[in-house]
């Protein structure tokens, strides 16, 4: 792979939601139904394109939130079944109608192609340089815009010289016109194109950016996730980089550019309507706050043996021979995974007694470190698309060393480039701010560290006491999700606060940095996580009678030394939160308000306490009026450097 190539897979991808459609329905309707689906993915505009009766294309589309394409197609008939759309989170060009996807290839008033594009197009100015020489007139100020370009330029070249169809459709002018412009590009793609004279037919296309394809009865859904596929398709393929699919509304047809036509292996979709919807809920984040005892026991199931006392995973493929010999762990990770992967350090250094390194996989990609052989990494992510956790593992991986992910979404780009892994299987999480995917890979990372010490030293005895504790947190997080109500109490008091600190030792230190994370994420406040002990090295400077002071503070190994840093804020009048176990007086007379959590033994502690964070920013977020679930400036899949 040429460097430029491989430098933009690392960096450029687009946060944008992709739905084609070919059938027997209408087209537009199920497209806006899909792009709501994926409207975490991007929202600052949307748009579709439909082939009307007269074999013309007709684009719709709007600057601002989904609803603002809604109020358009209102007022419009689209009588058609076939169409494609987008959602965007702008990368090239403010959110303008003008710049809202598709774009038109071909002249203004009569063009032969639309395009939706999720990536990035990093020659598209050169490219769109010798396009204007060439009389193409440009509407927009994306890079996107110059595939739609460069599609009709080959496909008029194409047509004239061999104006036949070809039997075989990797030999089709359209096919080939896709081909010959995606040639031309340097950086990434997920493409779906629409041809004026193919009323049949969606083309796909696909390098670094994902795209699935569902596969239904008289119907086919192309999106750049899943969840627009459920209620309309039974089996999914997944396109792989370097691929194009002729999609029809009973056929999917794969080529790939070194192999030609391949076969398109597909899986059964294991996806219900009532995951990818609200139900009775406000907000998605509210409803994945509730998931997560079924999460949590789903990101158990079949993983614990209690013949062995240990934990079983039957994805990684790497043997328990070569996992003694590992040495040493590398855990890397963004935002949230990152906070996941400080639990996970702190798990298998206790259980395993195996050195632990975390990384933030944005700087990792761009560090030479000396990774000695022996070394183990494992990128986690919620969707496996993250650009910059992506661009760690390939950079590991070249050096050699076993890669192996924990991922929730299958068929995902690390998903497929490492060597082995974890799923989740935590559903799909819709609400930006990452909630059940955190507890759900703190569950997996204490299974990992079961599973590395018992293949070290633990014994037997202990690894059942482990895997007891283990099988009763789906009970514990249901408990404590029993605070909701106190939760909200507490947040209508704190809602005006412009700063919090959240603080917590050893297994709890990650949970205040992921309890601040999310109340920054959702309601524009300033917060801090530290180690509750690091307060009295500078940050207690911050502290005065409007600054609250979470303080996760649980019955515990660290408890008695947490309590002396509770009593130094309080000393300075700092109104504290504390999240303790139930009927813990000591807590309840210092503390200016408690939030009671049921006991659980120190290693599970982050799981449990992490609950009541999420309510916490998830109750301060709604007073405020804050969009919850698609947080400004934020979008869920973070794939842009």
């Amino acid at each position: 792979m040429i460097a430029g190539v491989q430098r933009s897979l690392n960096e450029s991808l687009s946060m944008c939601g992709i739905v084609g459609y070919v059938g027997f329905r209408q087209a537009a309707d199920l497209i806006v139904s899909g792009l709501r689906r994926l409207e975490y993915r991007g929202y600052d505009s949307a748009g579709l394109a439909v082939l009307n009766a007269d074999g013309g294309l007709v684009v719709c589309k709007a600057a601002g939130r989904l609803s603002c394409l809604e109020a358009i197609l209102h007022a419009q008939v689209l009588n058609s079944s076939i169409g494609i759309g987008h959602t965007r989170w702008a990368t090239h060009g403010v959110p303008t109608d003008d710049n809202a996807h598709p774009h038109l290839g071909g002249a203004k008033e009569n063009p032969s192609v639309a395009v939706v594009h999720n990536g990035v197009i990093e020659n598209y100015r050169a490219i769109k340089k010798h396009l204007e020489a060439d009389g193409y007139v440009f509407q927009s100020q994306t890079d996107s815009e110059v595939i739609a370009h460069l599609i009709d330029k080959s496909l008029k070249r194409l047509l004239a010289c061999r104006p036949h169809v070809a039997d075989d459709l990797a030999d089709t002018p359209w096919v080939m016109a896709v081909q010959e412009a995606i040639a031309q590009l340097r950086g990434t793609y997920g493409l779906l194109v629409l041809f004026r004279e193919q009323p049949q037919m969606v083309l796909a296309a696909r390098l670094g950016s994902p795209l699935v394809v569902g596969i239904g009865d008289s119907e086919t859904v192309i999106a750049s996730d899943t969840s627009p596929l459920a209620g309309h398709a039974e089996r999914i393929v997944s396109l792989n980089d370097h691929e194009v699919a002729v999609v029809t509304a009973s056929t999917v047809h794969v080529i790939h550019r070194d192999r030609g036509s391949v076969v398109a292996a597909s899986v059964p979709l294991d996806l219900l309507l009532s995951d990818v919807g609200m139900g009775n809920y406000a907000h998605f984040m509210q409803k994945e706050i509730f998931e997560q005892p079924e999460t949590i026991a789903a990101a158990m199931r079949g993983r614990i043996s209690r013949d062995d006392a240990t934990a079983v995973f039957g994805g990684l493929n790497l043997g328990p021979a070569q996992l003694q010999r590992v040495k040493r762990i590398v855990l890397t990770g963004c935002g949230t995974s990152w906070h996941a992967a400080l639990v996970g350090e702190y798990l298998i250094e206790e259980f395993a007694r195996l050195p632990v390194e975390v990384e933030y996989a944005s700087e990792l990609r761009y560090r030479n470190p000396p990774i000695d052989e022996g070394t183990l990494l494992f990128a986690i992510t919620q969707s496996g698309e993250t650009a910059d956790t992506l661009a760690a593992l390939r950079e590991v991986k070249r050096k050699g060393h076993p890669t192996l992910a924990i991922c929730n979404v299958v068929g995902s780009s690390i998903a497929k480039e490492a060597d082995g892994g974890i799923y989740l299987h935590a559903g799909p999480e819709v609400g930006v701010a990452s909630t059940k995917a955190f507890t759900s890979q703190c569950v997996v990372l204490a299974l990992l560290a079961l599973y590395f010490g018992r293949l070290r030293h633990m014994s037997y005895e202990k690894g059942l006491e482990c895997i007891s504790a283990i099988e009763a947190l789906p009970a514990l997080v249901a408990e404590t999700l029993k605070t909701d109500d106190a939760v909200r109490r507490i947040a209508e008091k704190y809602q005006n606060a412009s700063t919090f600190l959240y603080l917590g030792r050893q297994f709890n230190f990650p949970v205040a940095l992921e309890g601040a994370l999310k109340l920054k994420e959702i309601s524009y406040i300033h917060a801090e996580g530290y180690p509750a002990a690091e307060m009295k090295h500078g940050p207690i400077a911050l502290v005065d009678a409007f600054t609250p002071s979470v303080f996760l503070i649980p019955q515990g190994a660290v408890y008695e030394k947490v309590l002396l840093n509770l009593e130094e804020i309080k000393a300075r009048k700092g109104p504290v939160i504390a999240v303790s176990s139930y009927g813990d007086q000591r807590v309840g007379e210092l503390a200016d308000d408690v939030i009671e959590i049921p006991a659980v033994v120190d290693f599970l502690q982050p799981i449990v306490a992490a609950i009541p964070l999420q309510l916490l920013a998830y109750h301060i977020a709604v007073l405020r009026g804050c969009d919850v679930d698609k947080p400004r400036n934020l979008a869920k899949s973070v794939t842009v450097e």
